[in-house]
């Protein structure tokens, strides 16, 4: 379809734009709030500026924003990493048979 033709097709059809627009307007809403609720200013903007029909928005809600926030996946490695060395060096190391 050149361009022209789908402007037509698209002026003659307008009950597609208003099906689009309310099918993208509730995900839209919903990801941005749980993007600002997270404090995710990159996936906030992301979600903002493109507009992929409710595609990128539905996996932002339903996947990436199902886990945990990058700074606690850190937290829990740093402890586990800390209670790692503290259970080695409490380990008593028997003498070697030289």
């Amino acid at each position: 379809m050149e361009k022209s033709n789908a402007v037509q097709y698209l002026a003659s059809h307008q009950w597609i734009m208003v099906l689009a627009i309310l099918w993208t307007l509730p995900w839209k809403g919903a990801a941005l709030w749980k993007a600002a609720r997270r404090q995710s200013l990159a996936w906030f903007i992301a979600l903002l500026i493109l507009n992929t029909l409710g595609i990128l928005d539905i996996l932002y809600i339903f996947i990436f924003s199902r886990g945990k926030a990058i700074e606690d996946v850190f937290e829990e490695r740093i402890e586990i990493t800390e209670r790692k060395v503290i259970d080695i060096k409490q380990e008593k190391v028997p003498p070697s048979a030289g």
